[in-house]
């Protein structure tokens, strides 16, 4: 006890900035309502070659079908947790196709979330989105 007497704050200040530190911490937390998008119709818009391009698709809990310039295309679906999940193509075309997407929702708001993802193993190629729930 000796010891712990000495080891006092020499003024409210450190106790000011911890306290201070402790409470905005706590106070901020990102939404993240996954769940409300296992399913539905989705609308996903990105930047290709300096072009908006827009895809549509629809998701049950298993099975996702994606409509992508007039071409229609399916894939598994498996949720790993509430906010991240696997999609494997049901009928790859190419080696490219046959590797499996693996999608984590990083934060909610309204009808829409955000989003990164990546090809299963490869971390270092990660693209982040964010998708509008249309239904």
């Amino acid at each position: 006890m000796e010891v712990l007497k000495d080891f006092r704050p020499k003024n409210n200040f450190f106790l000011s900035v911890c306290i201070g530190s402790l409470l905005f911490y706590s106070c901020y937390s990102v939404e993240r309502n996954c769940k409300e998008f296992h399913t539905g119709y989705f609308e996903f818009s990105s930047l290709i070659n300096g072009e908006i391009k827009t895809s549509y698709f629809s998701r049950t809990e298993g099975l996702e079908i994606e409509t992508y310039e007039g071409k229609i295309d399916s894939a598994r679906i498996r949720w790993v947790n509430d906010c991240e999940c696997i999609l494997t193509k049901l009928n790859p075309k190419s080696n490219q196709d046959k590797r499996p997407v693996q999608i984590k929702i990083l934060s909610t708001e309204g009808n829409s979330y955000t989003f990164e993802y990546s090809l299963v193993g490869e971390s270092d190629n990660t693209q982040r989105g964010t998708i509008q729930k249309i239904k």
